[in-house]
């Protein structure tokens, strides 16, 4: 018989407490045995039944997604990583860990009980699991502990079974691969046949009229966020205007990214915690800093740190040599570090060789080149290109068409078709319901 169908292998015991996380550990269903486990696992599978797996096919952190989808705020999510490093009967625990239990406990009702336990219990379990099986490894948790009939605590592996079994079998199997997919869904767009082309929206509007024309994803443009706002683009004044927009943006049902220009003068891990919970799938993070470039080490570090605050961000990493005309000759050494530091893909506006194209895209091997729709997409496709940005283009373009058609009337002319006030006010409320 398997270990882990044997009922003489038991989970290890925990002491009852009343509070932090030894109360936590005392009323769930993985370190309890018998009528207990019974009775509190009822109450997992009650709370996972009344949750559709698919709805959890979204991007953007996956316990963020989880605590939504059972009524509680995305912003939890920085109390739930804490409890889930010391949940473990053998890991220490830390007095983060155990306010971080007491703030759950308030935001899920103020009920020190099993139910309350149940769902605490729910999104720390799901919390390193799922990050490791969206990184790709198989299994997620390679082990798992049991205290054999003589008493000595063993571990047990989990190769070929990744959600365990017997009676601690994962009951979340579906709903764990469902987050694991929509966290992944926008970095795998960048590895489709064809480049993701990705539109720049400025508003909800722009941004539900791309999605509505068919469009796989949207990201913003800097220029458009703030010069629709009267603020100067790519001087880190824009923050609030970005967080608001990427707040609506993420009601569409498709990943957005983000254009953070260079971190908004902001240190990056309360950044990457701010966009992780609203739920955004990427940004763009540019080494232009006005007229300059910012010295290579401190970009570097700064996409560091940026991806190990938000591992499930897809984060494109900028280099502005090209878009600047500055230090042209260090794009290849720039694109490769950004990559050595954990940038999911490299972003050079304004390159337009093809040889040099070429080159970078074999450069970077399996770090997809994002370059902007200034050449033929079908070149950019043929180069190896992974993603093409269309920028401000839409935004200016926009801009030129809304003055030109005032202009034509004014002249008396005939004015270009347009959609009509009940599908644009139709298109926005269709989009948000979404």
């Amino acid at each position: 018989m398997d270990i882990l169908d044997d009922q003489r292998f038991t989970v290890p015991p925990v002491p009852h407490a009343t509070e932090g996380v030894a109360w936590l550990r005392a009323h769930v269903a993985r370190f309890s045995e018998g009528p207990d486990h019974e009775r509190r696992r009822e109450l997992v599978l009650a709370l996972l039944g009344a949750i559709e797996p698919g709805s959890l096919r979204r991007p953007g952190h996956p316990v963020a997604t989880l605590a939504e989808a059972m009524g509680l705020p995305r912003g939890i999510v920085a109390d739930i990583e804490a409890v889930a490093a010391s949940y473990q009967p053998h890991d220490a625990v830390t007095p983060e860990a155990d306010a971080a239990v007491a703030r759950l406990v308030a935001v899920a009702g103020n009920d020190w009980n099993e139910a309350t336990a149940a769902r605490i219990g729910i999104l720390v379990q799901a919390c390193a699991a799922t990050r490791s099986m969206i990184a790709g490894n198989d299994p997620p948790v390679p082990t798992t502990r049991r205290i054999a009939p003589g008493g000595e605590e063993i571990l047990v592996p989990l190769e070929n079974r990744p959600f365990g079994a017997g009676r601690h079998e994962c009951p979340g199997r579906e709903h764990a691969v469902a987050l694991a997919e929509g966290a992944l869904s926008f970095r795998n767009l960048h590895n489709a046949d064809d480049p993701l082309l990705l539109p720049n929206a400025w508003d909800f509007a722009s941004a539900a009229a791309f999605v509505q024309r068919g469009y796989s994803a949207v990201g913003t443009t800097s220029l458009g966020v703030a010069a629709s706002h009267g603020l100067p683009d790519a001087g880190g004044a824009t923050y609030r205007e970005t967080m608001a927009l990427a707040r609506s943006l993420v009601r569409l049902p498709v990943p957005v990214s983000v254009d953070i220009e260079a971190g908004f003068g902001m240190a990056p891990e309360p950044l990457a915690a701010e966009l992780q919970e609203i739920g955004v799938a990427g940004v763009n993070l540019e080494d232009g800093r006005g007229d300059a470039l910012a010295p290579l080490a401190e970009h570097r570090a700064l996409v560091r740190d940026f991806k190990r605050a938000a591992p499930d961000m897809f984060v494109n990493a900028r280099v502005d040599t090209h878009w600047l005309g500055l230090q042209e000759e260090e794009t290849r050494e720039r694109a490769l570090a950004y990559a050595a530091a954990g940038a999911d893909g490299v972003f050079v506006p304004g390159l337009r060789d093809a040889e040099q194209i070429g080159a970078l895209v074999a450069d970077l091997g399996a770090t997809p080149l994002n370059l902007l729709a200034q050449l033929p997409l079908d070149w950019l496709r043929e180069l190896g290109v992974r993603r093409v940005s269309t920028g401000s283009l839409p935004f200016r373009a926009a801009l030129t068409q809304a003055v030109s058609t005032v202009d034509v009337y004014r002249s008396g002319g005939a004015v270009p078709q347009a959609m009509s006030y009940e599908e644009a006010e139709e298109l926005c409320r269709l989009a948000a319901a979404e």
